[in-house]
């Protein structure tokens, strides 16, 4: 479920803010988002894998903080990540 070297930094260059950036919020929610969606494709497949599932929900938690902090901080970036990613219907 993890994410392979060359799609994280994949990942990264798409949604970096500037060109040392790796750790800004919006790299972190894309990188949470990706691996949220792996994760969700295994369980639909291994539906008694509750461990994974626990990880899914920290993963799912931890990627509402980080956004809930972007929204406080800034509407206008807090827009334009959920728009990037394609989150929030």
């Amino acid at each position: 479920m993890s994410l392979d070297t060359a799609e994280k930094q994949k990942l990264i260059e798409t949604h970096q803010v500037h060109t040392t950036d790796t750790g800004s919020v919006e790299v972190q929610v894309a990188l949470l988002s990706k691996r949220i969606s792996k994760l969700s494709d295994h369980l639909q497949g291994n539906i008694h894998d509750f461990a994974s599932r626990q990880g899914l929900l920290k993963m799912i938690g931890k990627r509402k903080r980080l956004l809930s902090f972007i929204k406080d901080k800034n509407v206008q970036r807090y827009q334009e990540i959920v728009k990037k990613i394609g989150i929030r219907g």
